[in-house]
């Protein structure tokens, strides 16, 4: 099958190691493409929720085909996000292709880019880490719940419904704290000359032009890979929301769970055999060139 080419791809919000991630279908999707470049903004694996006790195959792949694409010397960039903050002491390594990084600003056709987690932004993260962390919980456990009505809800010909999503659209609170941090995003962009402002954290997909007091900024959200199955990419100079649900393509690729066998020490072993240990520097192919990490 002849991959779909993608200039950059930014995933986030991905969740693996808990219940709630789509780990097949993001298989599904990264099999289907050729990117230049992968962004990897934040909340990949879920250190705040893993667990030995449930790490499914399909989760081992997704890690497995990354660093497939380390190997193959694509450009990779792992910006933390909350849940996966432990790797935020790690800013700065660079193995292959791989690098971890806080942010990354990038100039692509004449215009900036300013990528970033955006939980930085978030009030009940810098002040009441415990009660983000019991909201994660709770958070997957209504995923758990979503499902199971789901499921019940399919087999009575009513298709599928999204309780995370009526909460939060239902709850003032909810949509006020994302309005609020995606006009505070907007307004620091503007302040620093960028023309797009690209984010996770907040699991809303979105791609829309915000009008500010000192100007106009293209202000863009990745969703999450749980509910939305959501990534942004940016191919012939422009950008994108990409969603599983209208990819009959990657919808259509099958998935041998039995292929793989290692543990994750062996894989970790396999990475860096793979990588050789060799730091090099990032790739500048084309369009992707002016690309700085801090």
């Amino acid at each position: 099958m002849a991959k779909r080419e993608v200039d950059i791809v930014v995933l986030s919000d991905v969740h693996l190691g808990t219940y709630g991630c789509r780990a097949k279908e993001l298989l599904q999707y990264l099999k289907s493409i050729k990117p230049k470049a992968v962004v990897l903004n934040g909340d990949i694996i879920d250190i705040w929720q893993f667990s030995k006790r449930y790490w499914p195959s399909t989760h081992m792949m997704v890690i497995k085909h990354l660093i497939g694409l380390i190997a193959k010397e694509v450009p990779v960039y792992y910006i933390p996000g909350n849940h996966d903050e432990l790797l935020r002491r790690f800013k700065g390594l660079q193995l292959g292709s791989l690098k971890i990084t806080n942010k990354l600003s990038m100039k692509l056709n004449g215009e900036k880019v300013w990528i970033f987690h955006g939980d930085v932004f978030d009030v009940v993260m810098q002040h009441s880490k415990w009660l983000a962390k019991l909201g994660a919980v709770g958070y997957d456990t209504l995923i758990i719940i979503n499902s199971l009505v789901n499921f019940c809800s399919e087999k009575m010909g009513r298709g599928k419904v999204s309780l995370s999503k009526k909460i939060k659209n239902t709850v003032k609170s909810a949509v006020k704290f994302v309005n609020k941090f995606e006009a505070t995003v907007c307004d620091i962009a503007v302040d620093n000359q960028f023309n797009y402002v690209v984010c996770g954290h907040i699991h809303h997909p979105e791609i829309r032009t915000v009008e500010t007091e000192k100007g106009n900024v293209v202000y863009m959200n990745s969703g999450d890979w749980i509910e939305n199955l959501t990534a942004l990419e940016y191919h012939e100079n422009a950008w994108s929301i990409y969603r599983y649900a209208d990819d009959a393509v990657a919808q259509a690729i099958d998935i041998d769970k039995k292929k793989i066998k290692e543990s994750p020490k062996e894989l970790m072993a396999s990475l860096l055999t793979e990588l050789n240990m060799k730091r090099k520097p990032v790739i500048e192919d084309g369009g992707l060139k002016n690309i700085e990490a801090a």
